[in-house]
């Protein structure tokens, strides 16, 4: 079955047992996984994700650490030196420099989370923020570069202006990490920011988050090699 080490499937499951069971379930055909705050919060979650890494696994631990600068840094050096592949911390700049400053010399790639992709325009209005979501992921992509992150999270709607912003910086290397994406004729679920496999890695993506539409299918390993398929032959705009 098809593979692609650019897809990332996230185990948005209820227990620890149902994730081993669906990494188990998945076999091969997935070779990174995301572990986010439902599973990490759990007695053995943080052990779970360093399991995964020992089964030779990719692992993304979406802690979306937020807090001042100091905790954040002794946060992203805990998870760094306990052995992570990728982190995510929101987008705010005194936060992204405590992440940066924590993971030190360790490979751990951190990710700094721009706007949710759950987020539409009439939620930001809510919250109280006086720009569109295509503006503030700008405005965040810019600060993640000044301050030295390895990439950003973001919707695949904003995955060019992502990509193109880091062409200007000089960061090819630079990630753009798209949650938000659903294969073609796929149920949106919580999402209002969304794009195919296709579409998001032309658009500048260089990593894809997909949860639902493999975890919820009756056969997950068929469903994440199909999203393969889909993303087979597609060069992601990384230059």
């Amino acid at each position: 079955m098809l593979s692609d080490p650019r897809l990332i499937v996230g185990l948005d499951l209820p227990s620890i047992e149902a994730a081993r069971a669906m990494v188990a379930t998945i076999g091969d055909v997935v070779t990174c996984y995301k572990v986010g705050l439902s599973l990490l919060a759990r007695p053995g979650g943080v052990a779970f994700a360093h399991e995964l890494r020992a089964m030779g696994k990719s692992v993304f631990q979406d802690w979306k650490l937020h807090d001042i600068g100091a905790q954040v840094e002794g946060a992203a050096r805990a998870v760094a030196e306990g052995g992570c592949d990728l982190l995510t911390v929101h987008a705010e700049p005194q936060v992204m420099q405590g992440a940066v400053r924590g993971r030190g010399d360790h490979p751990t790639k951190i990710l700094a989370v721009t706007v949710l992709t759950s987020l539409s325009q009439a939620d930001l209005t809510e919250i109280g923020y006086g720009f569109s979501p295509a503006a503030l992921v700008e405005r965040r992509v810019r600060q993640a570069l000044e301050c030295g992150v390895d990439g950003v999270v973001s919707s695949p709607l904003e995955a060019a202006a992502a990509r193109a912003l880091a062409r200007a910086a000089g960061r090819p290397d630079f990630l753009v990490v798209t949650p938000g994406v659903r294969p073609a004729g796929a149920d949106l679920g919580d999402q209002q920011r969304v794009a195919t496999p296709a579409a998001a890695l032309t658009s500048g993506a260089s990593h894809l988050v997909v949860a639902r539409p493999v975890i919820a299918d009756p056969n997950p390993q068929m469903a994440a090699a199909r999203i393969a398929g889909e993303m087979d032959g597609v060069e992601a705009l990384l230059a």
